[in-house]
């Protein structure tokens, strides 16, 4: 820290705010592969397997391409590590920068909102966070009340399948 009580890196430079941004129902349209989840039990490898044909959701690459201009993105997503090729491809393909990738370990049942929250904290040690982009309302609601600055990410309707997955099942 600096006199001021700015975070700067070990040359002195105070690094640029960051961007915490979700992937599923942000930037990636995650409604074809739901149906995989509605099944008992999930079909979870098929539900991962097929994001690589998501479509990008416009409003939600838009902006994480307008905060990239002053801010360092930080993609925050409770999908399991053993999809992280997949995702960073995916990113790539999109045009969207693939700077950092935080993403649930495989075995991390937590909810989502519980898994982000500490994912959040760890972060904030080093960095600023400027804004989060989330999705789902269970997640915005327990990060604005801990105080972060948060953007309910609300152009895709949000299903009571993924609701399940991410807050019961702990698995996206």
């Amino acid at each position: 820290m600096d006199e001021a009580g700015q975070m700067v890196d070990a040359t002195g430079v105070t690094p640029r705010p960051v961007a915490v941004i979700d992937v599923d129902g942000v930037v990636a349209d995650v409604r074809h592969r739901l149906g995989f989840l509605r099944q008992r039990p999930g079909d979870w490898d098929s539900f991962f397997a097929a994001a690589t044909a998501d479509p990008p959701l416009p409003q939600g690459v838009d902006l994480v391409l307008g905060l990239a201009a002053e801010h360092d993105v930080v993609w925050l997503t409770g999908r399991p590590e053993r999809s992280r090729a997949d995702t960073e491809q995916w990113l790539v393909a999109q045009g969207l920068p693939v700077d950092t990738l935080r993403m649930r370990p495989d075995d991390d049942r937590r909810s989502a909102r519980v898994f982000k929250r500490a994912e959040l904290r760890r972060l904030a040690r080093t960095r600023r966070v400027a804004v989060v982009v989330d999705d789902d309302p269970a997640v915005v609601t327990l990060l604005q009340d801990d105080g972060w600055p948060v953007l309910h990410a609300d152009w895709l309707p949000y299903e009571n399948t993924l609701r399940n997955a991410q807050e019961v099942e702990g698995r996206t």
